[in-house]
C-alpha cells in the first residue's frame, strides 16, 4: 500500500496538480463558479441516478433498464466507495496542496468528508448514462452528456483528481456492462417493448 500511495502522489505532482490548476486559471469564471457547484449535485449520493432508475424500474417496458441500472450502482458503491475509497486513502487534492505547498484551495462547496479515489460522483454517473445509452439513445444520450459534465465539475470543483475521475469513467463503464449482463440472468414479468428498448 506504501508503493500505491508513492505512486499516486508522484502521479498528483506530476500529472493531475498542472491539470487541476491549468482549469483554475484559464476556465475559471463567475457563470461556471455558479453553475458547477449545480451541476455536481445531479451525482451527488448517486440519488439522481437511483431515482431515475426506480422510475424505470416501475414502468414494465423499462424495467429491465431500470434493474441494469441498480445492479450497477450498487457494484459501484460495494467495490469503489466501500472497498477502494478507504482502502487506497487517497487524500483530496485541495489538502495535498495545503500540507505538502502551502497552497489554500478557496471551495466553492463544503469540504468532502471521505477520500479521494475513485469519484463516487463520476462512477454514479458512467454507470447509469452507459447503462441508459446501450439501451436507449434517446435517454442515453443526454445522460452521458450530464455524466461528462459531473464528472468535469469534480475537477472545476477541485475536489478530485484528474486520475481519480479518469479511472472511475473506466470502472463506471466496466460495472454498466456487468449490471447489464447481471440483469438480462434476472426473469422479470414481461411486457412488450416499447419504444425506449431495442
Amino acid at each position: 500500500m506504501e508503493a500505491i500511495q508513492a505512486f499516486l502522489y508522484q502521479l498528483a505532482v506530476s500529472f493531475d496538480l498542472p491539470i487541476l490548476d491549468w482549469i483554475q486559471a484559464h476556465l475559471q469564471s463567475g457563470f461556471m463558479d455558479t453553475i458547477m457547484p449545480i451541476i455536481t449535485l445531479f451525482g451527488e449520493g448517486g440519488i439522481f441516478w437511483i431515482a431515475w432508475a426506480v422510475i424505470l424500474l416501475i414502468i414494465p417496458k423499462t424495467r429491465k433498464i431500470g434493474l441494469s441500472m441498480i445492479i450497477a450502482l450498487l457494484l459501484g458503491l460495494l467495490v469503489c466507495n466501500i472497498t477502494l475509497k478507504p482502502l487506497v486513502a487517497r487524500i483530496r487534492p485541495y489538502d495535498l496542496q495545503e500540507q505538502d505547498f502551502g497552497i489554500y484551495i478557496n471551495l466553492l462547496i463544503d469540504r468532502q468528508h471521505d477520500f479521494s479515489f475513485p469519484s463516487g460522483h463520476t462512477i454514479a454517473s458512467f454507470e447509469a448514462a452507459v447503462v441508459l445509452l446501450k439501451n436507449s439513445k434517446k435517454m442515453g444520450i443526454p445522460a452521458l452528456i450530464l455524466a461528462i459534465l459531473v464528472s468535469f465539475s469534480r475537477l472545476y470543483l477541485y475536489v478530485h483528481y484528474p486520475s481519480d475521475v479518469l479511472v472511475s469513467v473506466v470502472l463506471g463503464t466496466a460495472f454498466a456492462f456487468l449490471g447489464c449482463a447481471l440483469a438480462n440472468l434476472i426473469k422479470l414479468p414481461t411486457a412488450k417493448k416499447g419504444k425506449f428498448e431495442k
